[in-house]
């Protein structure tokens, strides 16, 4: 019978000379991508999908925050033509209109991380599903069959991600609100640096050297962390008990865990980098179109203007950087997998 990729570790049957994985004994980049060349219909037609239905939501979200606050807007171009009118000085944004438009962005942020939540979940549970798959060489993997693998253990798999999520955002947390209070003045011995002042070295340690250096915790926290959707959604774990396995598992493979998770966060990063420029045009035309709509309402044009490029390049992740980053850890887990049971003693 096919192993459907959600059976636990213990009831593998062990690699033999009849597993045509192509090498994926190895953990390495090569052998991830070559699970997702041998199921790329299944697997990338999945992550297809999922990314045209994240397109479809993410712009939706951004639209109805625009919506939100188009009044807010409109206030604020009367308010500057007024001024202007009466040869006054006026900010871009008047001061009674700043609460109303950080509540829109307020209401708006929650939704972007419950989506990218949903996104990251169902794009590492479905690469680990067909990681195990392909591992087992159980045949043709279809997209209903990926789907119907990954959907049992996907409230898992979110838990699993929302709990990642809330340990790496907890460190950077705490960076932040040291170098806060450091430029504040409210460290006692670290005096903030005045301006066109040399900073002296207890500011430069504790409000520069200590934040950054909790800042680079997090990406490795997050490394330790990444084999826990593989092993709650292929192990039936819980989510403390995938976090914790995740941790153990990595513990023997640390300096391979770091490199490639450097290696696919640089290469999001780099992906991040260039959709921002390769967006200009696009943006260009969104922007005439939005005058067109607002009637030449320069200030949300301009807001627009600037969220656009990020919000294109964040809709371009996940059709052109999750699936290395997805099966890289899949297949990291697995090969983590395989070396823990094959230092066990027979029989145990």
């Amino acid at each position: 019978m096919a192993y459907d990729g959600n059976q636990p570790t213990d009831d593998r049957a062990p690699d033999g000379p009849n597993d045509s994985s192509g090498g994926q004994r190895s953990g390495g980049v090569g052998a991830a991508l070559a699970v997702v060349g041998r199921h790329r219909r299944a697997l990338y037609g999945f992550t297809l999908l999922v990314s045209a239905l994240t397109a479809v939501l993410g712009l939706a979200i951004l639209a109805g925050g625009f919506a939100a606050a188009w009044d807010t807007f409109e206030g604020v171009r009367d308010y500057a033509d007024a001024n202007i009118a009466n040869e006054d000085s006026y900010s871009a944004y008047a001061e009674n209109a700043r609460p109303e438009l950080a509540e829109v962005g307020l209401m708006m942020l929650p939704l972007f991380l419950v989506l990218a939540l949903l996104v990251v979940s169902v794009l590492h549970s479905a690469y680990a599903v067909g990681d195990a798959h392909a591992t087992r060489d159980g045949g043709p993997l279809t997209l209903r069959k990926l789907w119907r693998r990954t959907r049992r253990r996907l409230p898992a798999a979110v838990a699993v991600n929302a709990l990642t999520g809330l340990a790496v955002g907890a460190v950077g947390m705490v960076g932040l609100v040291l170098w806060s209070l450091v430029d504040g003045g409210k460290v006692p011995g670290v005096e903030p640096t005045a301006l066109h002042e040399t900073a002296s070295p207890q500011y430069t340690l504790v409000g520069w050297v200590l934040p950054i250096a909790l800042w680079c915790l997090g990406p490795l926290l997050y490394y330790r962390l990444s084999a826990a959707t593989a092993e709650t959604v292929l192990e039936a774990r819980s989510p403390f008990a995938a976090l914790r396995r995740s941790w153990v598992l990595t513990r023997r493979a640390r300096w391979r865990t770091l490199g490639l998770g450097t290696l696919v966060t640089g290469a999001a990063v780099l992906v991040f980098t260039l959709a921002l420029y390769a967006a200009a045009p696009l943006v260009h035309f969104a922007g005439l179109g939005m005058l067109w709509l607002s009637g030449d309402n320069v200030w949300i044009t301009g807001v627009l203007v600037m969220v656009l490029p990020s919000a294109i390049a964040l809709l371009l992740l996940p059709p052109l950087v999750m699936p290395l980053v997805c099966a890289v850890f899949a297949r990291l887990h697995g090969d983590l997998r395989q070396r823990e049971e094959a230092r066990r003693p027979q029989g145990a």
